[in-house]
């Protein structure tokens, strides 16, 4: 089912439709500020699984997840005073950064090590729904493995269609990656360079 959503301010009610989905272990396509976004409530183990099976993705290898804000991060990853100031320099916007998780994060969002890679996207449309579920969502690219991005919802509902709930129409996305950059133990490393500028941490 395709859902338009206005991409600058979106209708409540819309967004309480999507919350509900996603509070019934339902699966979304959403807009983010980088790429169309795949995913799920990361407190919904069921429908994590779901995602890895759909993604084609090895559960070793966990999704990042989004959050509301600055306040909400800090319920779900351990942020020293550095991370703080960078946080709130940086978001919302095109960053995904890899922080040590807190015992709120459920085992399969988490490395090995204990990490999580955590987003805001300055995009109005998934910080609602964040802020509507109450929980973090999984953040996976809509993509099939080794290929392009799905740059627009008609192309997610025809690929993935059968296994979504909602596909959110929420306009055009730029289609460049976020940049991800770690900042465990105070050390920054830029992880991979995409959109946003990550001249401060090289």
């Amino acid at each position: 089912m395709i859902l338009s959503i206005n991409e600058t301010n979106p209708q409540p009610r819309n967004i309480q439709r999507v919350a509900a989905f996603l509070k019934e272990g339902g699966l979304i396509a959403y807009p983010t500020d980088t790429h169309y976004g795949i995913g799920c409530d990361i407190t919904n183990k069921k429908a994590i699984e779901r995602v890895h099976l759909l993604m084609q993705r090895d559960k070793s290898k966990p999704f990042s997840f989004i959050c509301s804000d600055l306040k909400h991060i800090s319920d779900y990853a351990k942020v020293s005073n550095y991370a703080y100031r960078m946080l709130k320099k940086l978001l919302p916007g095109p960053y995904t950064f890899i922080l040590e998780g807190s015992k709120m994060v459920p085992k399969l969002m988490l490395t090995k090590r204990k990490t999580a890679g955590i987003r805001v996207p300055d995009n109005p449309i998934c910080q609602a729904i964040v802020k509507e579920l109450g929980n973090p969502i999984l953040s996976a690219t809509a993509s099939l493995p080794d290929e392009e991005p799905f740059n627009n919802a008609w192309s997610i509902e025809d690929t993935f269609g059968h296994a979504l709930d909602v596909v959110i129409d929420g306009g055009d996305v730029p289609e460049i990656p976020s940049s991800i950059v770690s900042l465990i133990d105070d050390e920054p490393k830029v992880i991979r360079e995409g959109a946003g500028d990550v001249s401060m941490f090289m």
